[in-house]
């Protein structure tokens, strides 16, 4: 297994990239912790598709749910650390996570919370750093590579920036890359500071499982796992060209680079979204004749929730698309195409329903989606070619 590991630079001739990812600690949780002081050190998970709100009792102390008491079908958001250590983790039933840790607190949801602290944390990185890349509502890339400051200091200025604006902690990884600057965020996790260079590649990346790496899957991780490829150093000995005869050119190659350390991907600091969409798990399987009502009423709900977000965002588009789930967790999508880009709910829901009669409905749905893609910026379209209700063609 070769130790030499090469520069992902990309400035040939100039600084070597340094690369942040900046990553908060247990974000919805520890949010929920600023307004629920008295639970901090508790396991505590956040989600579920019920409302389950603290209730005040004299003396200003709350009466909070527990995790035991919680009967359907929804996921845990996420937990605190303390949940964590119990197994429970984000994307979990809410019924095996019961079984795991009965007595954790339960809290609802509240993502206008969750948004309003991640404005105010990313404002106040992009007053020291502003060459950021968003990455959602809780982590960001940095280009640090301009900034004449040593990297713990940094750092720790940036963390305090947070701390000062959010009350909150996060974690940073400082690398020549994004791919390096993304697993050392999680090393020393929460409130942690790692900085990674190449040269650390060998002996911190390569014992740790390919799983994580961001970028292999389940299924390829199982792939590996059946090729006796278990660590990134062990895919980093493996042959390039057995890589690509196993995943094809451009996986297999993109394999072999990762497990090197190498990545020459630049922060970008502004994309545009590639679609639009909004979708809903129900309580409990739904039967597209005897729940007719039922699904009609959610299904227009979700067009006329999508056609909101496209409109606030100021995008039309011309790709409807649905988006279903059976109880057996069979998922079937459909999508269709429109002569002229729309933001309408009316229109979209027509399209939508288009694409609902190619798909069979002889089973019980426990999901429903809407989409809208092929986007263009309102701003973009010529004035001839305004929004209008279209004919629709089939792909």
């Amino acid at each position: 297994m070769s130790g030499q590991i090469e520069s992902a630079s990309v400035c040939t001739g100039g600084p070597q990239r340094r690369i942040a990812h900046l990553d908060m600690d247990a974000f919805y949780a520890s949010v929920e912790l600023l307004r629920y002081p008295e639970l901090r050190g508790y396991p505590v998970v956040i989600g579920g598709r019920m409302r389950h709100h603290p209730t005040e009792r004299n003396q200003g102390s709350r009466d909070f749910a527990r995790l035991r008491d919680y009967a359907g079908r929804g996921v845990v958001t996420t937990s605190t650390y303390e949940a964590r250590a119990l197994g429970v983790f984000s994307a979990m039933g809410m019924m095996k996570a019961a079984k795991l840790a009965p007595d954790a607190f339960l809290l609802p949801a509240d993502f206008d919370a969750y948004r309003h602290y991640s404005r105010l944390f990313k404002t106040a990185v992009a007053a020291i750093a502003p060459v950021i890349e968003d990455r959602g509502i809780d982590e960001i890339y940095i280009d640090l590579t301009e900034i004449d400051e040593e990297s713990r200091a940094l750092a720790g200025r940036l963390k305090q920036a947070v701390r000062e604006s959010t009350g909150l902690t996060c974690s940073i990884g400082i690398a020549p890359n994004k791919l390096l600057a993304k697993i050392s965020s999680e090393l020393d996790k929460p409130d942690g500071i790692t900085l990674l260079h190449l040269s650390d590649v060998q002996h911190r990346i390569w014992p740790m499982a390919v799983r994580k790496i961001n970028g292999i899957g389940p299924k390829a991780g199982a792939k590996l796992q059946a090729l006796g490829i278990h660590t990134i150093g062990e895919l980093a000995a493996a042959d390039a060209s057995g890589l690509i005869q196993a995943f094809g050119r451009s996986y297999g190659e993109w394999l072999h680079q990762v497990a090197h350390g190498r990545d020459e991907r630049p922060v970008v600091t502004r994309s545009e979204p590639k679609s639009i969409s909004r979708e809903t798990t129900f309580e409990r399987d739904l039967h597209a004749r005897q729940d007719r009502e039922q699904l009609s009423e959610i299904f227009t709900s979700l067009c006329v929730r999508v056609a909101g977000d496209l409109q606030r965002k100021a995008y039309v588009g011309r790709t409807v698309g649905i988006k279903l789930r059976y109880d057996d967790f069979q998922t079937v999508t459909r999508d269709i195409t429109i002569d002229a880009a729309t933001d309408e709910a009316t229109v979209i829901r027509q399209a939508a329903g288009e694409c609902l009669k190619r798909v069979k409905l002889d089973k019980r749905l426990r999901l429903l989606g809407v989409r809208v893609g092929t986007l263009i910026k309102k701003s973009e379209l010529p004035s001839a070619a305004a929004p209008i209700q279209a004919q629709l063609v089939l792909d």
